[in-house]
This record gives structure tokens, C-alpha cells and sequence, in this order.
């Protein structure tokens, strides 16, 4: 893994992915080496639905990612490129599999249905954040699977709901049900995942929990939209700068995510 790749990758996630950045940034050196591969791999697969209007195009993009995970699955030589590079010295077998489920869940995004019950809306936001904070905290040590999809699914739906706006903007239909007390029941439901995965720290090696500080901003956001669920039309949810840092450093500190 050279230096000149995890700049790249550092490159792609502070551009696309900001807040995770910072939160690699609070991990120790040698977790950002892994977390840095992962998260960029992320940035690519969720733009590539987003690049282009031709769903061939998409459909192409998230297929050429397929196909680098399957040489690292398959013990193969990967191609050579900036972010698969460096992903292939961290990523397993097993979670290569992990990140395939992610990548089939942003299909999702290339086309303008909404989704087809609450079921399938679940499934999605587990398959992206759940299976990314899963292979990430495995990356760099022992943790319990459902512990990282159940915080991953939390992480990933305080995002959605504070995209919901930009979401609507491009005309798509974001949520099964928009209503506020739908809204309500949903941020609750986001809590009590999180909630539960917390419960089970002593279930993550302390290694992995690094990647779970990718998660210090969930609690607030979905309290917020859980007690005022118009906020999330508004655009209104979220962090100020300053609460960002103050929380970010004290979680970095204490170590409990």
C-alpha cells in the first residue's frame, strides 16, 4: 500500500465524504490506513448512480466495482487503481462479500421508484451504512456483526433524513411514508438500533470501535427529527461546526461511540 494511494483516498473522502473524514481523523494512525480505503470505495460506488442521467452508464460504473471486489474475493490480481489498490491489502474475503451487498443495494439509486415498502426502505439504508461500518470495524479487529449493522442502519438513516431536501430536489421520493408521524416512528426506530448496539460495546473489540466514531453526530440528528420530525423537510437537522469538533474530540477521547 504506498503513500501516494492513501493520499489519493484521503483526497476522495475529505471531498465526498467530509464528517467520516473527520472521523478517521480522530481514530489512531494505523486505523486510518484501513478505514481510509474502505471509505473511499464507498465515495466512488455511492456517486457512480449520480455522475451520469444514462442508467447503462450507472449500471456500469457500479458493475466495474463489482468486478474489482470479486478479485479480491477470489484471490485475484486486482487491477491496478488508486482506491482498489489499496482496498485489496485490507479488505477480507468475507467482507468483500459484505461490500457487495452495498453496492447491489445502490442500484437503488440509479433509477426514480420509490421504494417498494418499508421493508425494502430498511434494507437499503442497512445494506449501505450497516455493511460499510461492518466491513470497516472488521478491517481492524474482532466485532459482532449485528452490533455494526445495527449502529451502521442508525448512522445511515440520520444521513437520509438530512438529505432529504437535496433528495426531493433531483425528484425523488426519499421516504415509504413522509408524514411526520411516520418520520416521528422512524427516527425512534433509528434510536433504539443505536441504542441497542451501545448496550454491546463490550462486544467490539476496542481496535474496531475506532470506525464506530463515524457515528457521534447519529444521536443528535435523530433525537432532533424524532422530536420535531419538520425539521426534516426544513432542511433543519444536524450539528453546528463547533458542536461537531466538541463532540468529535470528546468521543475521540473517551472512546465511547
Amino acid at each position: 500500500m504506498s503513500q501516494q494511494d492513501l493520499n489519493a483516498c484521503a483526497e476522495l473522502v475529505q471531498r465526498g465524504d467530509p464528517d467520516r473524514f473527520a472521523a478517521v481523523l480522530a481514530a489512531k494512525p494505523a486505523a486510518r490506513d484501513k478505514l481510509l480505503p474502505i471509505y473511499a470505495f464507498n465515495v466512488e460506488v455511492a456517486r457512480a448512480p449520480w455522475v451520469t442521467q444514462e442508467t447503462m452508464i450507472a449500471e456500469m460504473r457500479l458493475q466495474w466495482w463489482r468486478d474489482a471486489l470479486d478479485e479480491i474475493r477470489e484471490g485475484k490480481p486486482v487491477r491496478r487503481h488508486e482506491v482498489v489498490t489499496p482496498l485489496a491489502g485490507v479488505l477480507s474475503v468475507e467482507d468483500a462479500e459484505v461490500l457487495d451487498r452495498l453496492i447491489e443495494a445502490r442500484r437503488w439509486d440509479i433509477y426514480k421508484d420509490p421504494f417498494e415498502d418499508l421493508a425494502h426502505q430498511t434494507r437499503y439504508l442497512q445494506d449501505t451504512g450497516g455493511a460499510l461500518l461492518l466491513a470497516a470495524a472488521r478491517s481492524l479487529g474482532p466485532c459482532d456483526e449485528d452490533i455494526a449493522l445495527d449502529a451502521g442502519y442508525a448512522l445511515a438513516l440520520a444521513n437520509w433524513l438530512m438529505a432529504i431536501p437535496a433528495l426531493e430536489a433531483q425528484k425523488r421520493v426519499p421516504l415509504v411514508d413522509g408524514r411526520p408521524a411516520a418520520v416521528r416512528e422512524l427516527a425512534q426506530y433509528g434510536l433504539a438500533r443505536l441504542a441497542s448496539a451501545r448496550a454491546k460495546r463490550s462486544q467490539v473489540s476496542r481496535a474496531a470501535s475506532q470506525a464506530f466514531l463515524s457515528c457521534w453526530q447519529v444521536d443528535t440528528v435523530l433525537s432532533q427529527a424524532a422530536a420535531e420530525p419538520e425539521r426534516v423537510a426544513q432542511g433543519a437537522l444536524g450539528m453546528s461546526e463547533f458542536g461537531k469538533r466538541v463532540g468529535l474530540l470528546w468521543r475521540g477521547m473517551s472512546g465511547r461511540w
